[in-house]
């Protein structure tokens, strides 16, 4: 397998954090999105969309990081990222697109050159602009979290919601967006510190960080 990303990418982010925990060996490709290499026309061959992360497995290319995430628990089902029961597979799915679908795009990297070169915004705008969005999002995460996790978002194991989660702290933390309302969702990135899988996909240690 070869994935195609960008270190700070929250999408890649979250790839690499599930195929870690999977177990799995694959090579990186780095994709340079402040130069503008996802539009070039060799990674739009892979990727028509021209975003990260695009994933080659067996011939195929696979994009768009729910779709792969969803691919890996499909193909490579131990240690589980869903738990076994209907309603609780439910309740980490709708965790993970709080904040695939309803934080992160507002935040990614293309919405702040927008803001920037379209509206004119600083970067203390730019910081207050995701924080509306973080933090609903988060306050509303946190009861969540409260309601069904036992160290991290849902039991005592990591699932998809933490793949999403980790990345979108570290995300706030790079806006400024102030934390101190959200200790359980803390306690799990404070957890993630520690487990080798997430610490081999951190952003810092990509081949392609500055």
């Amino acid at each position: 397998m070869i994935l195609h990303g960008y270190w700070r990418s929250g999408a890649a982010y979250r790839t690499r954090i599930a195929l870690n925990l999977k177990g799995l060996s694959y090579a990186q490709q780095g994709v340079d999105l402040r130069t503008g290499a996802q539009g070039s026309a060799t990674f739009v061959a892979l990727n028509p969309q021209g975003m990260v992360p695009a994933l080659e497995i067996d011939g195929a290319v696979l994009t768009q990081s729910p779709a792969i995430l969803e691919w890996l628990e499909e193909t490579h089902p131990t240690p589980p990222l869903l738990p076994a029961d209907p309603v609780a597979r439910a309740h980490v799915r709708a965790m993970a697109a709080l904040i695939g679908c309803d934080i992160h795009p507002l935040n990614n990297l293309r919405v702040g050159k927008a803001l920037r070169e379209t509206f004119g915004a600083d970067q203390a705008a730019v910081d207050a602009w995701a924080a509306r969005w973080i933090i609903p999002g988060f306050t509303a995460l946190e009861i969540m979290v409260a309601g069904h996790g036992d160290g991290w978002c849902l039991g005592d194991a990591p699932t998809l919601a933490d793949c999403y989660l980790v990345p979108q702290i570290y995300s706030a933390g790079r806006f400024n967006v102030p934390l101190d309302d959200f200790p359980r969702l803390r306690a799990i990135a404070a957890e993630a510190v520690r487990h080798p899988a997430f610490q081999a996909a951190h952003p810092d240690a990509q081949p392609d960080a500055e």
